[in-house]
């Protein structure tokens, strides 16, 4: 079986790229590269990841791919053009040729204006990625749901996946805030060719949670999508806040415990694999 983790970050702070990163936080605020991972990798026989975007800079995209050219494991990243300007369709055409470089996740959840994808002038972007056969990553939180799925729905063929479960609001669990969420994330998996990710859920529970808290969000995810449609991420270094790299997939093992051995192997590997068009 193919492992896959389809969902990691490396980045130096000293970059000065990170804007959301808060200044001297303990666990973000420091350098994390390829030797930080590789124990976690090789305690869970992980072959591959894919590498996402951490900084909304093409400096940082060619960064990553710095890194994964020198790096065995690291057999997609994920990067960034600046949708609000049509002229980098030139730097994706670019960026396109790197036998690496996967697609592009606009960070959509540090937007203020949650309509932001729906304005005529960031269009070109999606239809960009459309015409290179790129993917892209779905980054936001439930107010976003419904814009989602007017974007997903107008370009029907982009090759999307949902980021970190789309960050329900498991800290301050309410049936009201989780309705909403599950009626967005099934109108997703329905109306949509999306596949999402099963990853972020630990860093959006409390600083005392339980593996209770987690299971009917991942369990949701798991009957919308189906385990066809679902990959396996660490988020790590950014699941730190919450667990290490081993403790989460532990808990991402529980969470799919009552799957098949064929449906566990999409889970944590196959479907990224095929989803990434990955080399492995």
């Amino acid at each position: 079986m193919t492992q896959v983790d389809a969902h990691q970050h490396y980045w130096n702070p000293a970059r000065g790229d990170y804007g959301w990163m808060p200044k001297d936080d303990k666990v973000l605020t420091r350098i994390y590269m390829p030797a930080d991972l590789s124990p976690g990798l090789a305690r869970h026989e992980i072959e591959a990841t894919v590498l996402v975007q951490a900084a909304p800079s093409i400096e940082e995209t060619e960064y990553l791919l710095g890194i994964a050219d020198a790096t065995a494991h690291v057999a997609g990243v994920v990067g960034w053009v600046d949708f609000e300007r049509p002229e980098d369709r030139r730097q994706l055409e670019r960026l396109a040729r790197h036998p690496k470089f996967r697609g592009v996740r606009p960070m959509i959840q540090d937007i203020p204006d949650k309509d932001w994808m729906l304005r005529a002038d960031v269009q070109w972007g999606f239809e960009a990625l459309n015409e290179l056969d790129l993917t892209f990553d779905a980054l936001g939180f439930p107010i976003h749901l419904e814009n989602f799925l007017t974007i997903l729905k107008r370009y029907p063929e982009m090759r999307t996946v949902i980021d970190h479960c789309m960050k329900p609001e498991i800290r301050n669990h309410s049936p009201e805030s989780f309705q909403h969420w599950a009626n967005g994330m099934s109108q997703l998996a329905n109306e949509t060719k999306a596949c999402c990710k099963l990853s972020g859920l630990v860093t959006e529970a409390s600083q005392n949670w339980m593996l209770e808290d987690l299971k009917p969000y991942a369990e949701h995810v798991l009957s919308a999508f189906g385990a066809e449609r679902v990959m396996w991420g660490s988020d790590w270094p950014v699941c730190r806040l919450r667990a290490e790299y081993s403790d989460w997939r532990k808990i991402a093992e529980d969470l799919t415990s009552h799957l098949s051995n064929k449906e566990r192997q999409r889970v944590f590997g196959e479907t990224a694999a095929e989803f990434y068009r990955l080399d492995v």
